[in-house]
């Protein structure tokens, strides 16, 4: 089995299929650009964006920046893409 930082493990491939799904639910219920996002949400929101950049500064995992303009589209798509994005291996 290849050991490349690409490889797609079955939980990489849960939390992309759970990206997909939450974009999908989103797109469906036109939640785009925070409408219809509750008090909640926005927090958890918030705190999502808070935990990316401090990963990221502290891993050096760029590619995890790609979660805050996902953050529009609502905390279903964002969340599950981060995950997807932070459990593959860093070089």
């Amino acid at each position: 089995m290849s050991s490349s930082s690409s490889e797609l493990t079955p939980l990489r491939l849960a939390w992309a299929a759970l990206a997909l799904a939450g974009l999908a639910v989103a797109l469906w219920r036109g939640e785009a650009l925070w409408q219809g996002a509750g008090g909640s949400e926005l927090l958890a929101q918030a705190t999502l964006a808070l935990w990316c950049l401090v990963e990221t500064m502290l891993r050096r995992n760029w590619a995890a920046l790609l979660t805050l303009p996902a953050l529009a589209l609502g905390i279903g798509f964002a969340l599950p893409l981060y995950l997807f994005i932070r459990s593959r291996r860093i070089t």
